[in-house]
Parts: structure tokens; C-alpha cells; sequence
């Protein structure tokens, strides 16, 4: 195990409340396990943060760097409209209700 260094933090009232009662409720040992895992949490979503951004990043740039042409504003809405029109007919067409 990696050697320990100690720290004091300061906590709301609150927060105190609920680190007591984790350890009292038997979920953690100490306050120190309660604060660890609250801190190994925070990590992980600090990695999965940088993870989404790093995907968005490279799908921004891929769109960026697409060669295909571009479809203009007005088609892409005809095109949204067309397909929203097809769904609604289909949620209203009894014998496609049969067959989900």
C-alpha cells in the first residue's frame, strides 16, 4: 500500500453529518474510508469526463475534416420534417402497432 500523508480538510456541517453516519451505519470504517472513497469517486468521474471530451473532440474534427458535401440548412430541415411525418404515420398505422 502506498505510504499515507495526512490531511485536515474543513467540512460543512452536513457533509460532517453524513461521513458520521456512514460510519455509524457500518458502511465505512473511518471517516478517513468514507473521504477516500468519496475521492476515488471524483476520480473516476474525472477520468470519464476527459474520456466524453476527448470522443467529442475527435468527432468534432472528423466533422471538420469530412470531404463529403455539406447538405444545405433547408434540405436537412425538409429532410427532418419528411421523417418526422413518416414515424407519425406509422405510430398511427394500427397494423404496424401488430408487428412491435
Amino acid at each position: 500500500m502506498e505510504s499515507a500523508e495526512k490531511l485536515s480538510v474543513t467540512v460543512t456541517p452536513a457533509v460532517a453529518r453524513m461521513i458520521r453516519e456512514k460510519v455509524e451505519d457500518g458502511s465505512f470504517g473511518s471517516a478517513s474510508e468514507v473521504i477516500r472513497a468519496a475521492l476515488r469517486a471524483f476520480q473516476r468521474e474525472e477520468e470519464e469526463h476527459a474520456e466524453r471530451m476527448a470522443s467529442i473532440r475527435a468527432r468534432v474534427k472528423a466533422s471538420i475534416e469530412d470531404t463529403r458535401p455539406g447538405v444545405p440548412l433547408d434540405e436537412a430541415i425538409e429532410r427532418v420534417k419528411k421523417r418526422i411525418s413518416e414515424l407519425a404515420r406509422e405510430s398511427d398505422d394500427p397494423a404496424s402497432r401488430r408487428h412491435s
